[in-house]
């Protein structure tokens, strides 16, 4: 960091502090202190492992943020975030520091998974371990729930205002569905908090949007010979970001992110749809059937003229006629613009991180989208066959019989479902019967015919094959 320079006061607790909010939303908080001054200085807090804050704390907090362009690479050092907790070690510490008055937002980015919910319903998942413990150890939580509803405990015995909570997950209407998990916990402890709590505080969706590609040691490497700094926790990022967020705050209290660029709107919704479906829809797409196909990366796999046509066909015949485009939005340029951005050689987007807990991402990437087309009579064979990929990736081996890395939190279960169903009926009949994942999908005999025949076209023409049946 220069000699002199200030680092801001905390005034935001950040619950899992990983490449992408340092990549993206940390960035804006830089910016809008930049342009409009406040103390809004990050306390990062993880909820599991003491290793970012084992790599951040030695080099005082300040990490490298590279922008990976295409035509090279650009460096900034970010001094935002000033201390980083690890919760398990000392979970009344981060209840203390959630609680002080002056932590006026409380944002998180914990994935799909840590939302303890059942993502087809929206509803908090009463029977995870996690929660049923932090509803019988309230001054010892796991969870984020846990520690959001105990610090806003703690805040409404002392008589001081809440904070405003605020996702920064890829689920749509993250805001009101982390509300919603929020006051059902919050009843199962106590009537008159949750009450408090839907009353007086204030849980905005917002929309985020920047490709955040897995830090590696060679880029730990390559920012120590271009900078002359040993950083052991940057991050690598593309240009683009783009962020819209309610502006619904607890007594207006935010940072300026409409300087930073930031969209303040009244209604996230068409938004995040537009980037849900369009963005990640298609990257889950890409990850598992252009795994199977032999592709690494995004980047790899859009260089292939048929996974190219694959994006193409599905945001014209899929995806965009399931969508109302935001206030000024051309959808057909939307997507035109996110190809350019997949095709970006800098970014190696790796498809091992993008194909990752697939049981909690795929609901709203893509089964909503399928679900919604099939309400409109309309045939959605591409995004059937992502489902159909996504099954067979799950499964633990790939279309030579090599095993899979699968990190899912229904790994187990899900493992060897494909191959202990020779019949392709039963075989769809497994995966179905996890409701937690299709929803009303599991009943819904439609999906279920176009699944075998996705299924069958994967079995007989591989995933490079199945393809092309649906792109020609």
């Amino acid at each position: 960091m220069p000699a002199g320079s200030r680092r801001p006061k905390p005034g935001i607790v950040h619950l899992g502090l990983g490449a992408f909010f340092r990549a993206h939303v940390a960035t804006y908080l830089a910016d809008a202190m930049a342009q409009s001054g406040g103390d809004w200085g990050v306390i990062g807090a993880s909820l599991q492992s003491p290793a970012m804050r084992d790599r951040l704390a030695p080099q005082d907090h300040v990490y490298t943020a590279v922008e990976l362009g295409p035509d090279g690479r650009s460096y900034r050092l970010m001094d935002v975030v000033t201390d980083v907790l690890v919760a398990p070690e000392d979970p009344a510490c981060l209840l203390d520091v959630m609680a002080a008055p002056g932590i006026r937002l409380v944002s998180l980015t914990i994935t799909e998974k840590g939302y303890c919910h059942v993502p087809s319903t929206g509803r908090l998942q009463a029977d995870h371990p996690d929660i049923s413990h932090d509803l019988a150890h309230p001054q010892n939580p796991r969870t984020a729930l846990g520690f959001l509803v105990g610090a806003l405990e703690r805040r409404r015995r002392a008589g001081q205002r809440p904070f405003t909570v605020l996702s920064c997950d890829n689920l749509p209407e993250n805001g009101q569905v982390l509300r919603r998990l929020v006051l059902e916990f919050a009843a199962a402890r106590d009537k008159a908090l949750a009450d408090w709590i839907e009353a007086e505080a204030r849980f905005p969706s917002c929309m985020v949007d920047r490709i955040v590609p897995a830090t590696t040691k060679e880029d730990i490497e390559a920012v120590c010979a271009a900078t002359g700094r040993r950083d052991l926790a940057p991050v690598m990022h593309e240009p683009f970001r783009q962020w819209v967020v309610e502006d619904d705050f607890v007594d207006g209290a935010r940072p300026d992110l409409a300087a930073a660029g930031a969209e303040m709107v009244a209604d996230v919704t068409p938004f995040e749809k537009m980037k849900l479906r369009c963005l990640n829809g298609t990257h889950s797409a890409l990850a598992y059937l252009g795994y199977l196909a032999g592709h690494a990366t995004i980047c790899d796999a859009v260089s292939d003229p048929l996974f190219a046509g694959l994006c193409d066909t599905l945001w014209r015949d899929e995806i965009i006629p399931t969508l109302t485009p935001p206030q000024g939005a051309d959808l057909a340029a939307y997507a035109r613009a996110l190809l350019a951005r997949y095709r970006n050689p800098a970014i190696r987007h790796a498809m091992w991180q993008i194909a990752m807990d697939g049981s909690r991402k795929l609901p709203q990437r893509i089964l909503d989208t399928i679900a919604d087309n099939l309400q409109a009579g309309r045939p959605c064979p591409g995004l059937t066959l992502a489902v159909a990929a996504w099954m067979k990736y799950v499964s633990g081996r790939d279309e030579a019989g090599a095993a899979i890395d699968v990190r899912d939190p229904l790994a187990d279960p899900l493992r060897g479902l494909w191959q202990n169903s020779p019949e392709t009926g039963a075989r769809v009949d497994a995966y179905l019967a996890h409701r937690a994942v299709f929803g009303a999908l599991s009943d819904h005999a439609g999906f279920r015919a176009a699944l075998i025949r996705a299924c069958d076209d994967l079995e007989t023409l591989g995933a490079r094959g199945a393809v092309e049946r649906i792109t020609r």
